[in-house]
C-alpha cells in the first residue's frame, strides 16, 4: 500500500469543530489547541479490548502513533515518522500475531525513559494534583514531536490500568478520552491467565497499593481468594474511573463497551470517529469491514472457572456490573 497524503489533511479528515472551540476556551488553553499535538487517548483497566480497539483506529491517516519498536529502540528516542506506512501496508497485517509483528504501543519503555516512571508504575490514580509544570513540558514536549515527525493532525495513545485522566487532561485540555469497557467477570478471568498479573503476591506487594479498607475486608470475608481479588482490582479500577470522570468535561470522554464494538465494529468505530472529528477514508473502511473479530472469548470466564467462583465474583460485581449494563 502506498502512504495516503499528509498534505493538508485536517480539511479532508476532519468534520469539524468538536466540544468546545478555541474562541470560548481560556486564553493559555486556546494556544495549546493550535499546538502540534491533539491528543486522543484509548483507555480502559487492561484485558478489557483496548488493544484491539487502539490498533483499529491506529490504521486511520489522520492518527499518529508509538508503535513497539519505538518502545524497543527507546534508547534512540525514535520519533516514528514511517509508523503510519509500515501499520498500513500488506506486511504489517502478515506478521500479525508474528514474533516481529508491527503494532501499536503503551511505551512504557520509551516514555518511563524519556519523560517520567510515574507514567509506568505509580501505586494509585494519577490526578491534576500530579501534574508540576516540568511534568508537564515533557509529556507536551515528547508529544508533540512524534506529532510533528508522523505529520498526522491527532496523535493516538492507549494506556491501561489506572485511568490518569485528570493526570492527562490536566496537561493536554485539548485531549479526548474513549474509555473502553467490558465486563468485569471476563477481564478478571482474563487476569488471572496473565503471568504479569500480581494479584497472587496479594494487596501487600501488587502494583495497585493497599485496598481500602472496605475492600480489604470483603476480600476477607471471600476468605483472600485469588478469583476475588481479581474482581476487587476490577471493582477498585473501575471505581477510580468513574471518580476521574467526574471532573472531565462531558465532551471530552466517550465511553464504549467492547462488546458493543465486536457486535457493530463500524458502528462503534464511526461513534469514535465522529467524537474525535473524523471521517471515514475508503480504505480505512475496508480495514475496519475486514477486520477478523474473534467474540469467541467473550464469555469464557462461564467455562474458566466454576461455578462458584462466577457466583463469588458476581457477588462483587453486581451494582457496577448493572451500572454498565452487564446481566
Amino acid at each position: 500500500m502506498s502512504q495516503p497524503s499528509t498534505a493538508a489533511p485536517v480539511e479532508t479528515l476532519r468534520r469539524g469543530p468538536v466540544g468546545r472551540t478555541a474562541a470560548a476556551a481560556p486564553a493559555g488553553e486556546a494556544a495549546e489547541r493550535d499546538s502540534a499535538v491533539r491528543p486522543v487517548f484509548i483507555v480502559g483497566t487492561g484485558r478489557c479490548g483496548s488493544t484491539l480497539v487502539h490498533e483499529v483506529l491506529a490504521r486511520h491517516p489522520a492518527f499518529g502513533f508509538i508503535s513497539n519498536v519505538d518502545d524497543r529502540l527507546a534508547f534512540l528516542d525514535p520519533a516514528g515518522r514511517w509508523n503510519g506506512v509500515l501499520l498500513r501496508s500488506p506486511l504489517a497485517r502478515a506478521g500479525s500475531g508474528a514474533r516481529w509483528r508491527f503494532a501499536p504501543s503503551e511505551a512504557y519503555r520509551l516514555i518511563g525513559t524519556r519523560v517520567s516512571p510515574m507514567y509506568v508504575n505509580s501505586t494509585r490514580d494519577l490526578t491534576a494534583a500530579d501534574v508540576t509544570p516540568w511534568i508537564r513540558r515533557r509529556f507536551r514536549a515528547f508529544f508533540e514531536a512524534r506529532a510533528r515527525a508522523q505529520r498526522c493532525p491527532q496523535f493516538l495513545h492507549k494506556y491501561t490500568g489506572w485511568p490518569r485522566l485528570g493526570f492527562f487532561a490536566g496537561i493536554f485540555p485539548e485531549a479526548r478520552f474513549v474509555h473502553v469497557v467490558r465486563d468485569g467477570r471476563a477481564v478478571a478471568n482474563s487476569w488471572l491467565q496473565m503471568p504479569w498479573w500480581t494479584g497472587w503476591r496479594g494487596p501487600e506487594n501488587w502494583n495497585w497499593g493497599p485496598l481500602p479498607p472496605a475492600l480489604a475486608e470483603e476480600w476477607e470475608r471471600g476468605g483472600r481468594s485469588f478469583h476475588l481479588l481479581a474482581a476487587i482490582c476490577w471493582k477498585l479500577l473501575m471505581e477510580a474511573f468513574e471518580r476521574a470522570q467526574r471532573e472531565l468535561p462531558p465532551q471530552s470522554l466517550l465511553v464504549l463497551r467492547y462488546e458493543d464494538f465486536l457486535d457493530a465494529p463500524e458502528e462503534a468505530v464511526d461513534r469514535i470517529l465522529h467524537f474525535c472529528g473524523l471521517d471515514w477514508t475508503p480504505r480505512f473502511r475496508r480495514e475496519v469491514t475486514g477486520w477478523p473479530l474473534d467474540g469467541g472469548r467473550r464469555n469464557a470466564y462461564g467455562r474458566d472457572l466454576s461455578p462458584q467462583q462466577v457466583a463469588d465474583m458476581e457477588a462483587c460485581l453486581a451494582p457496577l456490573l448493572a451500572r454498565l449494563g452487564y446481566s
